[in-house]
């Protein structure tokens, strides 16, 4: 007989990863742009030597993963003009007024690989990025 925690702990890690599987898709799908999407515009704000800020507004977003979207476009393309290769997105808020989305989305950029889970390599990015039509700064 098996003891029930084991295959309880198990099953939990398996679902676990599952969810992580399910994580990277949904980010990987929320750079696929609208089909009527107007961008309106990137404001840029460094906010510290290595944290920026980027203000975006867009019109024809399905759900606020299309604006989360623009924001991490705009913040791949600033890190690789200021020559470095990764960013990593802290947060980003979004409202909407009417039809207009905006969103605020906080990243740290650096030139190597940062700590946690939420990095991006700014050249795959913005190579994704143009491929889905989606503009950066």
């Amino acid at each position: 007989m098996v003891p029930a925690l084991p295959t309880l702990v198990f099953a939990a890690a398996l679902c676990s990863g599952l969810a992580g599987c399910g994580e990277a898709e949904r980010s990987r799908a929320s750079l696929s742009s609208p089909t009527q999407a107007e961008y309106l515009g990137v404001d840029t704000r460094l906010l510290d030597g290595s944290t920026v800020s980027f203000l975006v507004r867009m019109r024809g977003a399905r759900d606020r993963g299309d604006v989360v979207a623009y924001a991490r476009c705009a913040a791949a393309q600033y890190a690789l003009i200021r020559g470095y290769g990764f960013a990593q997105h802290v947060r980003t808020t979004v409202s909407r007024s009417g039809d207009v989305w905006e969103g605020d989305g906080g990243f740290v950029i650096s030139p190597d690989l940062p700590v946690g889970m939420r990095n991006m390599d700014a050249e795959v990015i913005v190579d994704d990025c143009r491929d889905q039509g989606i503009p950066t700064v």
